[in-house]
């Protein structure tokens, strides 16, 4: 296995339309140095108590020497920077905005892998939707390196180009790389790509946290109203309660009594009529179709 390749490595200031184009052709893309060493230092101890309490996973997909934690942006509040990281977050918009009305939060993730954990099995992320894309992309995961990410420690394992073909669970370890980056990078990575935790071979466990997004109108891998339920929500960001959900998907989906559910977050929930949430193509083909009608009467 190799460790990642330096043209695949972007500077803080590429701009977005770049991005997109290399993540479209190479399925991934790496972010050197997002975060200061003292946002790290914030991270690793707000993460900390929850790794250390919460028992290892069990499963051939989880790991049996892996400990995740999910629902991070109340517990590990450093992580809603990580979610409206302004640049990623464009990324996300521009990659897959063109497929839904809105984007949202997939998931947010802790994962430390431990000493003698063997590699993930290769896998997609999109494998949670049993649908045939037709070619678009419905998923972008970000893996921010908490510790600096190695081939030795467990590096994230990607393989280049797979999105561009179909799924292949006895792909050849060799042509995969390992995501090697300094801690505070990220690597952003394709839901259609083929990736799995490395093994980690060395004496100390290594930590990332997973951001992930996806088209407003797919369920989400973490169910983002229980994890943040209304009194929880309600003291989050706009723009961090809309990515959890808390927004209309036009046309007319995922709405509270027919309104826009950031409205459930508020003081004042008295009955409101139902308001219409189409889009504007949707919107003009009905006034065209009633004046039609209209002028077919007269």
């Amino acid at each position: 296995m190799n460790v990642i390749d330096l043209p695949s490595r972007q500077s803080a200031h590429s701009p977005v339309r770049g991005d997109v184009d290399r993540l479209e052709r190479d399925g991934y893309l790496i972010l050197e140095n997002v975060l200061t060493p003292s946002q790290v230092r914030q991270l690793v101890q707000e993460l900390e108590p929850w790794l250390r309490t919460t028992p290892r996973c069990e499963g051939d997909f989880y790991g049996w020497k892996t400990t995740r934690v999910g629902g991070l942006l109340s517990k590990a509040p450093s992580v809603q920077h990580l979610v409206l990281e302004p640049r990623i977050l464009a990324i996300a918009e521009a990659l897959l905005s063109a497929q839904c009305d809105c984007i949202q939060l997939n998931l947010t993730q802790a994962t430390r892998v431990h000493p003698g954990e063997r590699a993930q099995a290769p896998h997609r992320d999109e494998e949670m939707w049993p649908a045939d894309k037709q070619g678009m992309e419905w998923l972008l995961n970000v893996m921010w390196a908490v510790d600096d990410f190695t081939e030795e420690n467990g590096a994230t394992r990607i393989w280049p180009g797979s999105h561009l073909s179909e799924l292949d669970r006895n792909v050849d370890p060799k042509n995969a790389i390992a995501a090697a980056m300094p801690a505070g990078s990220a690597l952003l990575f394709l839901g259609s790509l083929t990736h799995g935790a490395g093994a980690n071979r060395s004496l100390a466990a290594r930590t990332g946290v997973i951001v992930s997004y996806c088209l407003g109108w797919l369920k989400t891998y973490e169910n983002q109203f229980l994890a943040y339920p209304r009194d929880v929500a309600r003291c989050f960001p706009e723009r961090l309660q809309r990515l959890l959900g808390y927004q209309m998907h036009r046309p007319n989906l995922g709405g509270w009594e027919g309104q826009d559910p950031i409205r459930y977050l508020d003081d004042d929930r008295t009955p409101s009529p139902h308001i219409d949430a189409l889009t504007p193509e949707i919107a003009e083909q009905l006034r065209a179709l009633y004046q039609e009608q209209e002028s077919a009467g007269g």
